[in-house]
C-alpha cells in the first residue's frame, strides 16, 4: 500500500455526520501512527507521508468535497506515480448497517459519489475499499440528506466499534497482506 485514503467532507459542519466515516478512519490512523495531516495545496487535501519499513506511504483526507475527491486522489497519485492497486479507500457504506466493516477491491461502485469520481479520474474502479457500514434510510430519496447528518447515539456506537476493529488488521494491510487482512476482518463481524 502506498495511498490510503480516507473519504470527507470538509468544514466543522460535516464533522460528526455518517459521510465522514472515512475521514475519521484515516484522521485515527495518523494518530495511530504519530503523524500529523497537514493542507496540501497541490493535492487538495491534508496528508501526511508514513514511513514503514523500506518503504513511503501517503495518507489522505481530500478537502475538495466528496462529490470531486477524485481530484485529490488523482494529483497525488499522479504526482507519486501510485497505481489504483497500491491505494485503499475508506469511505461509508450505505448497503452495510452500523457495526459492520468489509475489505474488498475493485468492484462496484454503489451510487458513491466519492468513489465514482475516483475511478473516474484514474480510468479505473480496480483500487481496495474500506466500507464502513452506516446503514440506509430505508428511501433511496432521503439518502442525500442522511449521510450529511450525524448517526444516532446507538448507530454511533456501532461505527465507532467498526472502525476501532478494522485499525486492529492495519499492520496486514500496511504490509500488503490485503487477503489476509481481510480474513480477519471478515472473520470478526
Amino acid at each position: 500500500m502506498k495511498l490510503i485514503v480516507g473519504l470527507g467532507n470538509p468544514g466543522k459542519e460535516y464533522a460528526g455526520t455518517r459521510h465522514n466515516a472515512g475521514a475519521l478512519w484515516v484522521r485515527r490512523l495518523a494518530g495511530m501512527l504519530h503523524v500529523v495531516l497537514k493542507s496540501e495545496i497541490r493535492f487538495h487535501g491534508l496528508c501526511a507521508q508514513v514511513s514503514q519499513k523500506d518503504t513511503d506511504m501517503w495518507l489522505l483526507e481530500p478537502q475538495t468535497y466528496m462529490n470531486a475527491s477524485g481530484r485529490s486522489v488523482a494529483a497525488l497519485c499522479h504526482f507519486y506515480k501510485i497505481h489504483a492497486e497500491e491505494m485503499m479507500v475508506i469511505h461509508d457504506e450505505l448497503d452495510l448497517p452500523p457495526g459492520v466493516v468489509k475489505l474488498k477491491r475493485g468492484g462496484g461502485l454503489g451510487g458513491h459519489n466519492g468513489l465514482k469520481d475516483i475511478a473516474a479520474k484514474l480510468g479505473t474502479q480496480d483500487f481496495w475499499r474500506l466500507r464502513i457500514g452506516i446503514g440506509h434510510p430505508g428511501d433511496r430519496n432521503a439518502v442525500a440528506n442522511y449521510v450529511l447528518h450525524p448517526p444516532r447515539k446507538e448507530e454511533a456506537l456501532r461505527i465507532d466499534e467498526a472502525i476501532e476493529r478494522s485499525l486492529e488488521v492495519w499492520p496486514l494491510i500496511a504490509q500488503g497482506a490485503c487477503e489476509a487482512a481481510m480474513l480477519k476482518l471478515h472473520t470478526k463481524n
